[in-house]
């Protein structure tokens, strides 16, 4: 059997040269390494060609064995996606037919956009109706030369075209990573909004719309903008008090109660689209072929991810770690819909893949850590993962083995056809990132078994990374392959700001969902719990501190939006899209530990269920 083994020498960022990569490849034959296997347990495939050979591998059993019986357990429930099912998903939205139809459809809407809409508030509107129905890509450039005009607009279109324009003119703006002041948007509405002016109002259509437009304004604030805080208090009693007047079923309504339940914001842009394209489906103001358009592109991107789905499930039962694994979470469908909440757009084919194969390593791994593993066998696992050579794994049980084999090859085979395509060896980056994590996993379970609750504070810095962020991330980054620079990379492992805040909401958001099932499994002190034990609170108070937390997060990421020179805008967004995707996943609960309940009907919604044109 020929393997294309990667010789690894000592890593450095000095040398990240073609010529001089530290990851050299050279093809030669190998015996397939059959002592590591068990009655049970199949090793990885050989076709991901990167086995590492220069000396036989050490495969003794470990000197510290723990029994069976002796691990805990955490009961989750098995995969429920059976991969026939998955390998069956067709559809019909796809060639040169349906692709003619959406030029055709595009142009009309692009016409609306640039010519009929010109220069008026509609036009604006048309714009924020794009992005919620999933297709402002198709409209990208013609949608920032707009906001371009925009941004440098008079103040007094404030004052003239009233508190509905205003706000949404701002929401785009700084969607857009404009720095638009607060004050000569919303100064002249200041006093309406302090003295609750609106508050006699009828209720009238026109006053809760633009209501509405200045409450999902305010979840772009930064810190320290107050007035949008006050708008923030004032915009969501108002509208409570609006539902609670008014038929649900009325179409405001329902835009209302959709907002108050989480703004537009944090939510999960994909599922958003469909939402309200059925939202929308009898709303007379719209054109037409706006609708149209959105409900041919959702289906014809769902046929493509149909294809990304299908690669990734045949992967994933090739590669057969679940078998080896069997304590942990076996979710690789519910990996994908995390990607494709943060990745969605269609380009980003081959990221979302690889993204895809990277998570699917991370959940074994993580309950190993909180689980599984013994203390010794995780300080041991923790070591190789640093090391990053397969000579040092001689001692780790045979399912850490084959985890850490896995993984290795995944690695180095991105990091081969990264290479050869920008001439740069990320592997030195991408195995810092998992050596912290691993390290940052290692420190919970010390954690557990020596049953220590930390400080917020102290659970926090190693929270936000042990949630795995800051490494998909960097990965994310590099499979994206746009901006490429060592700059970057490097800037990536130091856990900068629009790291750290994607990566607190994310590790906030889990906690809020996950802690009750994880501390009767067992596991470490939550946030949650982590602020009682240190302020000696109610659960109902802690909770409510780390959702002010969370809010207080979603401001530093605004602020990162806008200010961050060093990223990519495709990672600005991923970084948002991390945090809207956990809020996701988090909402109802446990949605990734048990996938049997909400967030099997949203995966049948968004990668089963074609719109009905």
């Amino acid at each position: 059997m020929v393997v294309a083994s990667f010789i690894r020498f000592q890593s450095s960022p000095d040398h990240l040269s073609f010529s001089q990569s530290p990851l050299a490849i050279i093809p030669m034959p190998v015996p397939l390494i059959k002592s590591i296997r068990s009655s049970n347990c199949k090793f990885p495939s050989p076709s991901m060609s990167c086995l590492y050979t220069s000396k036989a591998v050490q495969t003794s059993d470990p000197v510290h064995k723990t029994s069976t019986s002796d691990r805990r357990s955490a009961s989750y429930h098995p995969n429920i996606w059976d991969f026939e099912f998955i390998q069956s998903l067709k559809s019909d939205f796809k060639g040169e037919m349906y692709e003619k139809e959406m030029t055709k459809l595009g142009e009309s809407v692009r016409h609306v956009l640039m010519n009929d809409l010109a220069g008026s508030l509609a036009q604006l509107e048309l714009i924020e109706a794009l992005q919620r129905l999933g297709i402002r890509h198709i409209f990208e450039k013609e949608i920032e030369r707009i906001l371009e005009m925009y941004s440098g607009a008079s103040k007094n279109i404030e004052r003239d075209q009233g508190l509905h324009a205003a706000a949404l003119r701002f929401k785009l703006l700084r969607e857009q990573g404009y720095h638009i002041s607060t004050e000569d948007v919303f100064g002249v509405f200041k006093d309406k909004i302090n003295y609750n002016c609106f508050k006699e109002s009828s209720c009238e259509d026109e006053d809760v719309k633009g209501i509405l437009t200045l409450y999902e304004a305010s979840h772009f604030a930064l810190e320290g903008e107050n007035i949008l805080e006050e708008a923030m208090v004032f915009t969501t009693k108002y509208l409570k008090e609006y539902c609670i007047k008014t038929p649900s079923d009325r179409c405001l309504a329902k835009l209302v109660n959709h907002s108050l339940e989480l703004p537009l914001r944090w939510r999960m842009p994909r599922l958003e689209a469909k939402w309200y394209i059925e939202a929308c489906a009898d709303d007379k103001s719209f054109h037409p072929d706006v609708l149209n358009l959105a409900k041919l592109n959702f289906n014809m991107v769902q046929a493509a991810q149909h294809e990304e789905l299908k690669e990734l499930s045949s992967w994933w039962k090739n590669l057969d770690l679940a078998s080896c694994v069997s304590f942990a979470r076996d979710r690789h469908v519910e990996n994908y819909l995390w990607v494709l909440g943060i990745i969605f757009d269609h380009q980003y084919s081959s990221c979302r893949i690889g993204l895809g194969k990277l998570v699917s390593f991370i959940t074994p791994i993580d309950d190993t850590y909180d689980v599984f593993g013994s203390l010794d066998e995780l300080e041991l696992f923790t070591s190789v993962i640093e090391s990053w050579d397969i000579n040092a794994m001689g001692k780790l049980p045979n399912y850490m083995k084959l985890c850490f084999l896995a993984l290795y090859n995944t690695i180095n085979e991105m990091s081969y056809f990264f290479m050869k395509k920008h001439g740069l060896d990320p592997v030195y980056y991408l195995q810092k990132m998992w050596a912290g994590l691993c390290k940052r996993y290692l420190v919970e379970a010390r954690w557990y078994h020596t049953k220590y609750t930390p400080s917020l504070e102290e659970y926090l810095e190693n929270g936000f990374i042990s949630i795995t962020v800051p490494l998909l991330l960097l990965h994310t980054y590099v499979l994206l392959e746009e901006d490429i620079s060592i700059e970057t990379l490097e800037y990536l492992t130091t856990y900068p700001e629009i790291v750290r805040w994607s990566s607190m909401i994310v590790r906030l958001s889990d906690d809020l969902g996950t802690s009750t099932d994880e501390l009767r499994r067992g596991d470490v002190p939550k946030s949650i719990q982590c602020y009682m034990h240190e302020k000696g609170v109610a659960e109902e108070i802690a909770r409510e501190h780390i959702k002010n937390l969370i809010s207080e997060a979603w401001k530093r990421l605004n602020k990162e939006q806008i200010e961050n020179s060093l990223c990519p805008k495709a990672l600005i967004d991923a970084a948002i899209n991390f945090a809207r995707t956990a809020q996701f996943f988090y909402q109802y609960g446990d949605g990734y530990g048990v996938s049997n309940g909400v967030i099997k009907g949203r995966v049948l919604e968004l990668l089963a269920e074609p719109l009905v044109l």
